[in-house]
């Protein structure tokens, strides 16, 4: 007796119920319009991180990109996270930090606090308490650089957003020259 067996295989594209939607391109080539301009935001960016501890740094980024919902942007910065050793757990549980606050330390739950309130302006203002409590944990050097850290992420999200920069392609350390 020979039996036969039939395998079928369906990929992704030709079966509708496990096809991803179709992928936009982005509407503008920022950066080749402006050159200038980016070129300057690089400065910015680099002027940024200086001195600031890589890992908050990059939460900061991951946390600000959430809240404007910069698709690019938290695809290239929790690459840029992971390969400079963050753990998975800690990128997943940042979006509910304030649920998860024994993943973070009181330094980056200072930091992320004024992500926040920097990050989402819609009662005009930085909270003193807020405010008080990041003062508690940076110096003043290194409060200006995190709420610099801050504003630049901010400025990339809305750049990422309004030109509609398509995640999925960034692997980390392709914008470095």
């Amino acid at each position: 007796m020979t039996t036969t067996t039939t395998i079928t295989t369906t990929t992704p594209a030709t079966d509708a119920k496990t096809a991803y939607a179709h992928e936009h391109g982005p509407r503008l080539a920022f950066a080749e319009q402006v050159p200038e301009f980016y070129k300057a935001m690089i400065r910015l960016e680099q002027a940024a991180a200086k001195d600031v501890d890589p890992t908050l740094y990059e939460l900061i980024k991951i946390r600000a990109s959430q809240l404007n919902k910069c698709a690019f942007c938290l695809d290239m910065h929790t690459k840029d996270a992971l390969a400079a050793g963050e753990s998975v757990e800690r990128i997943v549980q940042l979006s509910a930090w304030e649920e998860s606050r024994h993943f973070y330390t009181e330094r980056e739950l200072a930091a992320l606090a004024l992500t926040e309130a920097v990050t989402v302006l819609t009662d005009g203002f930085v909270p003193d308490e807020v405010y008080a409590k990041a003062a508690a944990h940076f110096d003043e050097t290194e409060l200006a650089r995190i709420i610099g850290a801050i504003t630049v992420i901010n400025a990339w999200n809305r750049i990422a957003v309004s030109t509609r920069m398509t995640p999925g392609h960034y692997t980390p350390g392709m914008y470095k020259k």
